[in-house]
């Protein structure tokens, strides 16, 4: 099989405690303001006892670990759902000043879990095209949420960084696939999640017996012998979970299944790693 687009390394980090811009009196200012539109109320709680962490603090030390100085990226993409405790810096491009090379930064947000696939999928449509030889996906989430939303939000139990990198390995086949359905009342949600298991059984069964098959906590596929990623980490989770199984899937030439579902968009989100040399 020829040289394609891959993903050669995925790390992964944890942290603890805060960042100190979550006690900077900007951060209340930015929030005020981008909440005051549609009436929500502040969490003055914690901004006033500073909590939350820069996803540029996080991600930093992972990003220069992941690539060696003379690894140069072209492009980077941050995704995230959570926001910053600094809302207001673009934190894609301090990124792209952590790691080789100037590659040109983006960030990617608003697309709840789904997000962090559609980062992988321009990645490798940047390959693909030529313009860059070897991309780089930052994913990260924090607990901190510093308003009240207007319904339940989901947060981190951690802080959490994830450092993707795609660069071509012979004999690898990565595949991204994102389709969504209409979510229009609780009826056609259950449907469409259905609909989502099935798929994702249709694509186990294309991979193969002996596929490992890895699912995001909310993603329920009765009868498919899968590791499920524990509660806790909606944005980050899967991606740690790979981070740490892959080797031991790619020493076995194991092909791998991702999958995630994210209820609210009725996207159903997959990645398929047909086995490429061992590590």
């Amino acid at each position: 099989m020829p040289a394609a687009p891959g993903l050669t390394r995925v790390l992964t980090r944890y942290a603890d405690g805060r960042s100190e811009l979550s006690l900077d009196p900007d951060l209340r200012v930015f929030v005020a303001d981008l909440v005051r539109p549609y009436g929500l109320p502040l969490r003055e709680d914690l901004l006033a006892e500073g909590v939350g962490h820069a996803y540029e603090e996080l991600a930093a030390g992972l990003l220069a670990e992941a690539l060696g100085p003379d690894e140069p990226a072209d492009v980077l993409i941050q995704a995230f759902d959570s926001p910053d405790v600094r809302p207001g810096a673009p934190t894609s491009l301090a990124l792209s000043r952590s790691c080789a090379g100037t590659p040109t930064a983006l960030a990617l947000c608003d697309q709840g879990t789904a997000g962090a696939f559609a980062a992988l999928r321009a990645a490798l449509a940047y390959q693909r095209t030529g313009v860059a030889r070897r991309a780089v996906v930052v994913l990260a989430e924090q607990t901190a949420l510093h308003h009240r939303p207007p319904e339940p939000a989901t947060l981190p139990d951690r802080h959490c960084a994830v450092v993707l990198v795609c660069e071509t390995l012979p004999g690898e086949e990565l595949t991204v696939r994102q389709d969504s359905g209409a979510v229009v009342g609780e009826v056609e949600s259950a449907e469409w999640a259905q609909s989502a298991a099935e798929e994702v059984r249709r694509q186990a069964k294309e991979l193969g017996e002996d596929a490992a098959v890895l699912l995001a906590a909310g993603l329920e596929v009765p009868g498919l012998d899968a590791v499920r990623v524990p509660a806790g980490q909606p944005f980050t989770g899967l991606w740690s979970a790979l981070a740490e199984r892959l080797p031991g899937w790619r020493a076995e030439r194991r092909p791998v299944l991702l999958a995630d579902f994210d209820p609210r968009l009725g996207v159903l989100s997959t990645l398929t790693l047909r086995a490429g040399p061992p590590s």
